[in-house]
């Protein structure tokens, strides 16, 4: 024996004395508990692939399992309504894979779908949640947290915005938006955001035109100025016009808002014509932010060519991924562009949100919704047993994967009728 060998023997020797001077069964025990669960990497393969659809099939959330006793979780939003068989398809390119190879994976599917749509929309949304799956997968795989296989964290909790959801199709006065403002506040955020297009509005031309008409404009400025007397100056606030309204409007009240110190002005024109973006952006100080509807790192390479954005904000459950949505954010960086993700998902979009966002230097804040605190629903259908908010921050998981699971049963309850569930 050489020292090394000679040290170790000894040492493991003095060891069973010890061990066997335990209860019955605790060697054994103990044992287990220090044997790894999973075989070699390398011997790691996809079985299937299963899926779940809630919220009108808005909410997609899909299950990779492996041929060891691990899954992944991933969640898609927005443009995912009838695509179970795309799911299913995408499972056909993904059983016998090993799912550590998450980049090669999201090529395959990619590059199989170039004439099928892996541009935008549908396509992409669902690659987002089975890419997203397969980072938690990785993860669990190798005992990490998802942040770490991206290469490491900038930070140890993520600031979020809420979404006060206090929609115009409501009608809300002034008096509200500094309710809503203060209730925000005191709930601990440094930063909420508000909508300001409104469909009904008895103002409006017609229902057709993009075009504000002055009483709109001036409804959308009384609206603001109430929630920035309320809250005063230093909580961020930020107006969402979900891309209704035309060039023209997006100027004006970009201008008008001016006075408030806006954190930013959201999507005041459809994502489409990135020159009108720009356009809008260099005829005010207010800063402006899109993305929300903008695919894959390709989508953003022009706008933030031209400075159409000053804060791009692309929605990590629909953009790609989180590898994709990685590579958007150092995309960005290269133009000193403010990283501010979308998020419409549950907790578990948005701790995967967070692993992109921490492992990121050009991060800036991260969209939260009040129906967490409000709506039961987003409580049960997801696992996690850690603080989800705390004053106006999410701490990092750092559990292997993403870190939060799906309660198929806490979610069973609220399933799309007609779609098959984690079947």
């Amino acid at each position: 024996m050489n020292k090394n060998n000679r040290r170790s023997f000894l040492k493991n020797t003095a060891l069973t004395g010890m061990t066997a001077a335990l209860p019955f069964g605790s060697q054994l025990e103990a044992a287990v508990k220090k044997t790894s669960l999973a075989s070699a990497p390398s011997d790691l393969k996809i079985t299937s692939v299963k899926c779940g659809f809630i919220r009108g099939g808005s909410g997609l959330f899909v299950k990779i399992y492996s041929n060891q006793d691990i899954w992944g979780c991933g969640e898609g939003v927005d443009a995912t309504p009838g695509t179970y068989h795309l799911v299913k398809r995408f499972e056909t390119m993904l059983v016998d894979k090993n799912p550590l190879n998450v980049h090669r994976l999201f090529e395959d599917i990619r590059r199989r779908g170039v004439f099928g749509g892996a541009q935008s929309g549908m396509y992409v949304a669902v690659m987002s949640a089975i890419e997203a799956a397969l980072w938690d997968l990785t993860g669990k795989a190798l005992g990490l947290p998802v942040y770490q296989l991206l290469g490491g964290k900038f930070r140890d909790k993520i600031r979020v915005y809420c979404d006060t959801a206090l929609y115009q199709n409501r009608q809300p006065t002034p008096e509200d938006f500094a309710q809503a403002a203060r209730k925000t506040a005191d709930m601990g955020f440094t930063a909420i955001k508000f909508d300001l297009d409104q469909a009904n509005d008895p103002n409006k031309y017609d229902q057709y035109n993009w075009t504000a008409s002055p009483a709109e404009l001036q409804r959308m400025v009384d609206q603001m100025a109430a929630a920035r007397e309320e809250v005063g100056p230093n909580v961020d606030i930020c107006a969402d016009m979900h891309g209704r309204y035309d060039t023209t409007t997006g100027e004006r009240v970009a201008k008008l808002l001016e006075p408030l110190n806006l954190m930013w002005l959201e999507e005041p024109i459809p994502a489409e014509n990135v020159d009108a973006y720009k356009k809008i952006t260099e005829s005010t100080s207010t800063p402006i932010c899109a993305g929300e509807n903008i695919y894959l790192a390709y989508g953003f390479r022009r706008l933030l060519e031209i400075g159409g954005a000053d804060i791009i904000m692309p929605d990590l459950q629909k953009v790609g991924g989180l590898g994709e949505s990685q590579r958007v954010a150092n995309l960005a960086n290269l133009y000193y562009v403010p990283f501010a993700p979308h998020m419409v998902a549950s907790f578990l979009g948005a701790m995967a949100s967070c692993h992109v966002c921490a492992s990121v230097p050009n991060f800036m804040i991260l969209e939260w919704q009040i129906y967490f605190h409000t709506n039961p629903m987003f409580e049960e259908i997801v696992d996690y047993d850690g603080e989800k908010f705390v004053d106006g921050f999410i701490p990092l998981s750092e559990k292997p994967g993403i870190g939060v699971e799906i309660n198929e049963e806490g979610m069973r309850k609220y399933a799309v009728e007609g779609y098959p569930f984690f079947e």
